[in-house]
């Protein structure tokens, strides 16, 4: 098997082109190596042909893609930003180097193709109201937030809801630029397949976390900056009340997805026939709270209790935890690695950005 990753550089990327050479394939790696995101030259397996270059760039992508038989792409500038003005550097790293990479696949005749997407197309997870039926929640009102009211509302009743599994059937609700770009790259994929008779996955990505993850960003995940947080000797501050449920997924399984998504295709198995872009979640089979991360963390390092703010932020998503039935019933994946120990192994774990 030879594989192409892209952004195989980063944090999760070089976790994919770990296991694939451990699996014994053939990995080839394009990386820009972009000093805002690597400001030290990230350590790439030896094991795998490194390109440096940028997926925007098509002659660089072309050169790439020779003698590859699917395609992994992982780059993409990650994380919810900090404002509006970042919306450019979001579709021009996700939207449009994803055009110039399947318009090249395109005319390489190139098939197949797993995506790195993400949770953020669902906005808000998947609500129930008491007698269990689904609901679609509205915005959370900014009255219920001051009052210390988290959960979401039944639009029709104002009865509060209840938290369930969001499947990959849920309405998509893009709720920031990050996500809209995400969206878009899907929505690209999808249309490259049915033009091309190509085969697509795209890997919803839950809440990523494991050892290499970036610090001291603000495109880190919420586990990172805890970990940077206590590393200054300083408690972690979690929003609201710490109930916000997610599906935190060990970037090792994030990895091992990847590897049975490439298999799937190459198999070329029924449930993804030519001209189809079918999308898998990607997240833990158990749900734990913002909070109960910060607490674990923090009593792996002996670290200062952390503090529930109450504070919220407008946008922001209340609960979102994965149902991954689908990928292990069509790819034979499942997560391996449990909260607990993930967590206390993360706890001390390098990070990217971390000094000698």
């Amino acid at each position: 098997m030879r594989i192409l990753v892209t952004g195989g550089a980063g944090f999760i990327g070089g976790h994919i082109v770990d296991a694939a050479l451990a699996r014994g394939w053939e990995v080839r790696v394009l990386d820009s190596l972009d000093p805002a995101v690597h400001p030290d030259r990230p350590p790439v397996n030896p094991g795998a042909l490194l390109l440096v270059g940028d997926v925007g760039d098509a002659s660089a992508v072309a050169g790439a893609l020779e003698g590859i038989d699917v395609v992994v792409h992982q780059s993409a500038k990650v994380g919810l930003g900090v404002g509006f003005s970042d919306a450019p550097d979001y579709v021009r790293n996700n939207d449009l180097a994803t055009a110039v990479l399947l318009a090249a696949m395109a005319s390489a005749g190139m098939d197949k193709l797993v995506l790195a997407s993400s949770m953020v197309v669902y906005g808000e997870g998947a609500y129930t109201d008491p007698t269990g039926r689904l609901v679609r929640p509205g915005p959370r009102r900014v009255e219920d937030l001051e009052e210390g009211i988290f959960d979401p509302r039944d639009p029709a009743t104002g009865e509060l809801l209840l938290p369930a599994l969001v499947a990959e059937d849920a309405a998509l609700d893009p709720r920031n630029v990050y996500a809209a770009s995400k969206l878009a790259q899907e929505n690209l994929a999808s249309a490259w397949a049915r033009s091309t008779g190509g085969a697509a996955i795209a890997l919803r990505y839950h809440n990523v976390y494991g050892p290499r993850m970036p610090r001291d960003t603000p495109y880190a995940g919420v586990a990172s900056l805890f970990r940077s947080a206590l590393a200054r000797g300083e408690a972690p501050r979690v929003f609201e009340d710490g109930g916000q449920r997610r599906s935190f997924i060990h970037v090792a399984d994030v990895a091992e997805a990847n590897l049975c998504a490439v298999e799937a295709l190459a198999e070329g198995r029924r449930v993804i026939p030519p001209g189809t872009l079918r999308a898998y979640n990607v997240g833990a089979p158990e749900v734990h709270t913002i909070g109960q991360v910060a607490a674990v963390l923090s009593a792996a390092v002996g670290g200062p209790v952390p503090v529930i703010t109450g504070d919220f932020r407008l946008g922001d998503v209340r609960h979102i935890t994965a149902s991954s039935a689908r990928a292990k019933a069509e790819l034979g994946w499942a997560a391996r690695h449990g909260f607990e120990d993930g967590m206390r192994e993360f706890a001390t774990a390098p990070l990217r950005g971390d000094r000698p």
